[in-house]
């Protein structure tokens, strides 16, 4: 069910309520529209033999006028003040709906790995013409690395947009372990003038509160 101005709408018509939003997008990425913009904030990480740690993040997904949608991720050490640390992981790619609620993602790490994902994108609730909660999982159909790559076998990713942040878990089964959660975080929306700020110094803007999870130092 998708909630709109005038109550209740029926999940057949969703496709029809998003043409029917105003923007200046290809109408191809309209659904999945709820993606874009640049993002910032704290997450956990976690795998079997390998320490625990928090993290920053920052993700940016935007559109140049083409029937896909760039995505770059970036995330730095969390300090104990809440400050950035030194670089950790980042990854580029692209995002692409496919036929129906498909959608079709490509992305490429830094340490030499890349992945074919497919999966379902889902609008859940339209406000007065603007998608205000959706939800997209994914998984790898294809796994490819260079010789000095730690072994990926496959990877389950969810995203979702609630309450104007956006959330998203990643489970991995990797190094001979079976699938299971590695990373997990959770963003809001970043400014004109934080995304001025952040792509002149090449830094997250602000300061994040430390996660207090048992077991996360």
């Amino acid at each position: 069910m998708v909630s709109g101005t005038s109550g209740t709408i029926c999940s057949q018509d969703r496709l029809f309520l998003m043409s029917k939003l105003p923007s200046e997008l290809p109408p191809e990425i309209v659904r999945i529209s709820w993606l874009l913009g640049h993002w910032e904030g704290v997450g956990q990480g976690q795998y079997p033999n390998s320490s625990n740690f928090s993290f920053i993040q920052q993700l940016e997904f935007n559109n140049d006028g083409r029937p896909f949608i760039d995505y770059e991720s970036k995330s730095w050490e969390l300090n104990a003040d809440g400050s950035a640390g030194k670089p950790l992981h980042s990854e580029k790619g692209f995002w692409k709906p496919g036929e129906g609620a498909s959608v079709e993602v490509s992305i490429s790490h830094v340490t030499g790995i890349s992945e074919i994902w497919t999966g379902l994108n889902e609008v859940l609730t339209i406000e007065e013409a603007k998608i205000t909660s959706a939800r997209a999982r994914i998984a790898t159909q294809w796994v490819g690395r260079v010789p000095s790559a730690k072994p990926v076998d496959a990877g389950d990713r969810l995203y979702g947009l609630m309450n104007g942040e956006l959330m998203w878990t990643y489970d991995m089964a990797a190094v001979g372990q079976e699938m299971q959660n590695h990373l997990w975080a959770r963003l809001k929306p970043l400014s004109e003038t934080q995304i001025s700020e952040t792509k002149k110094t090449g830094k997250p803007v602000n300061k994040h509160v430390v996660p207090s999870i048992p077991g996360v130092k």
